[in-house]
């Protein structure tokens, strides 16, 4: 079984430009990752969710971006 990172919040934060309210609405949309429970008062998100949510992100602007420009010729 692979070994997996939990970030906290603020990292998250960090990494997406999301603010908390953000972040929670999306994950009540279905959009973004869930967090996991990390203690009895304490969550964090898996790091490799996070990074695969920001380069889907960046997958989908690029792909976004080639569409225009094919649309244009």
């Amino acid at each position: 079984m692979k070994g997996h990172s939990v970030i906290r919040l603020p990292e998250v934060e960090r990494r997406t430009g999301f603010s908390r309210p953000t972040i929670y609405r999306l994950m009540d949309a279905g959009t973004f990752p869930r967090f996991v429970r990390i203690g009895a008062r304490s969550i964090g998100w898996v790091e490799e969710e996070i990074d695969r949510y920001v380069e889907s992100k960046i997958a989908t602007r690029d792909r976004d971006a080639v569409h225009r420009q094919e649309q244009d010729r």
